[in-house]
């Protein structure tokens, strides 16, 4: 668990560090941080009062009549942004959304994560999650970002092959100055291509971790020339990039996953949360791949999953359980992108993981041959089905499920409708490049 600092020791650390400013963050409904600045001397009113703000300029908040909002930040969240000048220094806290009337926003993804982690705890659960983030790295061209990587490495190459090494060292000791546990850092299987993997915790903190790691990423590469991106599928024909995400129980400070006395070492609980998984899949789909370009990361060829299924040595499932046992029992859900809100899709994976543990859900039989390599009919025979194919369809599945949506909320299900609709008309109506290749010398 988190050390938990009071917010008497953190005005002690503002000063004692000679911080100048503090940024005060938190996400809007697709994940996109936000943050306002004030000065260190607003730290106590910070901390003991909140930081009013405007919540119907924020995408997914509040309505114009409604707007008024407050930031109470998180003691616990506070970290030096170390790329920003030593001799200017500033902080950052992420913060819980709050309204007018002092209780807590709905429209807020982080309250929405603590309040299922609420559900887990009261079962007696704490939910872990490891996520493994891909982003790509571009070259910039006249001060924008070009689709050029910045290499033509491959999986685990190195100098003068991988040329990212001092990109991702720095990347590293950044996100190390911020308290975070790095485990790797390597070069990933598609050009310029890569991925740095940090210690599984808990949920909240996981999730927090994935948004700073998102903007440390961008901001460091962006000293470098480079433009780092965690867009699913910047380039056709080569990999995409996911956030495959590994989960488990922890009760009384042991994994509920494992059980030696069970097959595969496999607790009932584990095979029940893959049940539910598995159930709910098609719903969560719409926050853990949110947008258009998510699902040209889905589709079959490209080791991304596409068939829902489970399995315990098969890379090609949906669901993975690496072969590691004892307290490092876990699943690898591999569907979800690096675009994703991680404090809506964490809610929603445990969400569906605990309704699979109260109802008992088994999971299909596992299986353990390469789902790639099976024709539509066996597929079928072993009725293997697939994930929806673009972002209306997982936004209809997502509508339709009653647990997903009353853990979402009906704030944030109208939000996603509202948004997909935007996206799927905007994208619907343009005209892209490949229509003038196909069509304009023709007709």
């Amino acid at each position: 668990m988190r050390e938990q600092p009071t917010s008497a020791s953190i005005l002690k650390k503002i000063k004692d560090q000679d911080v100048k400013f503090l940024r005060l963050q938190f996400c809007d409904i697709q994940g996109q941080p936000k943050n306002v600045a004030v000065p260190a001397e607003q730290a106590e009113k910070a901390l003991t009062q909140g930081i009013w703000f405007d919540g119907s300029s924020i995408e997914g908040f509040a309505r114009i009549e409604e707007s008024d909002m407050i930031l109470k930040p998180d003691p616990a969240t506070y970290s030096i942004l170390p790329w920003r000048p030593t001799n200017s220094k500033v902080a950052r806290m992420i913060c819980d959304v709050y309204t007018y009337d002092e209780k807590p926003y709905i429209g807020d993804p982080r309250y929405i994560l603590k309040r299922t982690l609420e559900q887990a705890q009261k079962m007696g659960y704490v939910f872990n999650t490891g996520p493994e983030l891909e982003f790509f790295l571009f070259k910039m061209v006249d001060g924008k970002p070009s689709l050029v990587p910045q290499d033509s490495g491959a999986y685990f190459d190195f100098a003068p092959i991988d040329l990212a090494e001092n990109v991702r060292r720095d990347i590293v000791q950044a996100l190390e100055e911020m308290g975070f546990e790095i485990e790797a850092s390597h070069h990933e299987v598609a050009a310029g291509q890569h991925e740095i993997d940090f210690k599984y915790s808990d949920a909240l903190h996981t999730a927090d971790n994935v948004i700073t790691y998102r903007i440390a990423t961008k901001t460091i590469a962006l000293q470098q020339g480079l433009h780092a991106t965690f867009m699913a599928k910047p380039l056709f024909g080569i990999n995409g990039s996911g956030m495959h995400t590994h989960c488990s129980l922890a009760k009384g400070g042991k994994n509920a996953f494992y059980d030696p006395n069970k097959p595969r070492g496999l607790s009932d609980l584990s095979l029940h949360f893959i049940g539910g998984l598995l159930r709910h899949v098609k719903g969560i789909t719409r926050v853990a791949n949110p947008t258009i370009n998510s699902y040209k990361r889905l589709v079959p060829g490209y080791e991304a999953p596409v068939y829902i299924s489970w399995s315990v040595t098969n890379r090609s499932a949906l669901i993975r359980v690496p072969a590691a046992r004892g307290n490092s029992t876990r699943t690898e859900f591999r569907s979800p992108d690096p675009m994703c809100n991680p404090y809506l899709t964490f809610a929603c994976m445990l969400a569906a993981g605990l309704d699979g543990i109260r109802n008992k859900i088994s999971p299909p039989a596992s299986t353990d041959t390469n789902i790639y390599h099976l024709t539509d009919r066996e597929r079928k025979r072993r009725k293997i089905d697939t994930l929806p194919a673009d972002l209306p369809s997982a936004m209809r599945e997502l509508a339709k499920d009653k647990i997903l949506a009353e853990t979402l909320g009906p704030h944030i299900i109208e939000n996603l409708e509202r948004i997909t609709t935007m996206e799927w008309d905007s994208f619907r109506t343009a005209v892209h490049g490949w229509e003038h290749t196909q069509y304009l010398d023709r007709y």
